[in-house]
């Protein structure tokens, strides 16, 4: 395994700067996501580090070791891209091994570690299958195995699960992040889903236009954003002007206790769905538009001063139709303010 820097780096195409001033460090053993909207530099930040694309500016270090202009193949890096890239002339065997052969192992050894790997994922029944017959989920594992046959030193994963139905998703993304611990692998993960992110990973980096917003625990992103852009990057987030004073948030047509808020002269409070409690009698909103979600009632309502705000029902309360009152407080212990 290895830790990984990125010192800096800046990638241009032209005048155009696909990522810029970019610092980031992978620990050891460490599952890094980084998430961002289409075209805000992951799958070039994934390149770069993988030696396909070489740095305008800036430095990649492995274990401190300048790795800028060492090309790809020895460099020791697993890849899983969400098209697999699988040879569909070879066996799912020999694909998971091909990484192997071009490291000069011999045939008996490549076919024992072949087998290891796909035992390991519990696929070992499809070793001699082509990979043309198999399903996604397949797949994505056969690429996985070939990945990791190579023993990377760092492991890069970019969107492994997109084209996948959500159920296999969700129980794929549970077993390859035990997966991933069990290995004790340093890796990056790439993904448009937030929830994948936040299911696997360790740590999270969110770009935005080639920069990074914020780096950190899933938790520290998701319960205090950086900024407006990762509030609402990241989740469901309603954000209303706030004044915290004297134990008290004046949001202008109500006040609610600050609970667990430090003082600001002004701000705005991101509250998430979940932290507007139904039935409080702070104020009330009118509610626009209901929509069940099968696990939550989720509604649209309108605040005193027009505002619209995104609430989650429960109990008694999931019974609330379009143009009914629902009265509400917010739930501050925990919830971010803005500067």
């Amino acid at each position: 395994m290895s830790d990984v820097t990125l010192d800096s780096v800046t990638k241009r195409y032209d005048s155009e700067a696909a990522v810029e001033g970019i610092d980031l460090r992978v620990d050891d053993g460490e599952v890094l996501g980084v998430i961002g909207p289409s075209g805000c530099g992951k799958t070039t930040t994934l390149r770069t580090i993988a030696g396909f694309e070489t740095p305008t500016a800036g430095a990649v270090r492995f274990d401190g070791e300048d790795v800028t202009n060492v090309p790809p193949e020895r460099r020791n890096v697993g890849l899983v891209f969400q098209s697999y890239a699988l040879f569909d002339n070879m066996s799912v065997a020999q694909n998971v091994a091909f990484g192997l052969k071009m490291q000069g192992v011999g045939a008996d050894e490549r076919r024992e570690r072949a087998v290891e790997l796909l035992e390991l994922l519990g696929i070992e029944a499809l070793a001699d299958r082509s990979p043309r017959t198999l399903s996604g989920g397949q797949q994505q594992r056969v690429g996985l195995a070939r990945a990791l046959a190579i023993e990377p030193n760092i492991l890069l994963l970019d969107e492994p699960m997109t084209g996948l139905d959500e159920q296999l998703k969700r129980r794929l993304r549970t077993e390859l992040s035990e997966l991933l611990s069990e290995l004790d692998v340093t890796a990056l993960y790439v993904t448009h889903d937030q929830e994948e992110a936040m299911v696997m990973c360790d740590r999270i980096a969110v770009l935005n236009d080639g920069t990074i917003e914020q780096v950190g625990s899933p938790q520290d992103i998701y319960e205090q954003p950086a900024n407006q852009f990762v509030a609402d990057f990241v989740g469901t987030s309603n954000v209303l002007d706030a004044v915290v004073t004297d134990g008290r948030v004046d949001l202008g047509f109500a006040a609610v206790n600050a609970n667990g808020l430090s003082e600001a002269d002004d701000g705005r409070l991101i509250v998430r769905p979940d932290d507007f409690v139904p039935g409080g009698s702070a104020f009330e909103a009118v509610v626009r538009d209901r929509y069940y979600l099968g696990e939550c009632v989720r509604v649209r309502a309108e605040l005193p001063d027009g505002q619209f705000v995104t609430v989650d029902l429960d109990g008694e309360w999931q019974d609330s139709h379009p143009g009914e009152a629902l009265p509400l407080d917010i739930r501050t212990d925990g919830i971010h303010v803005l500067s």
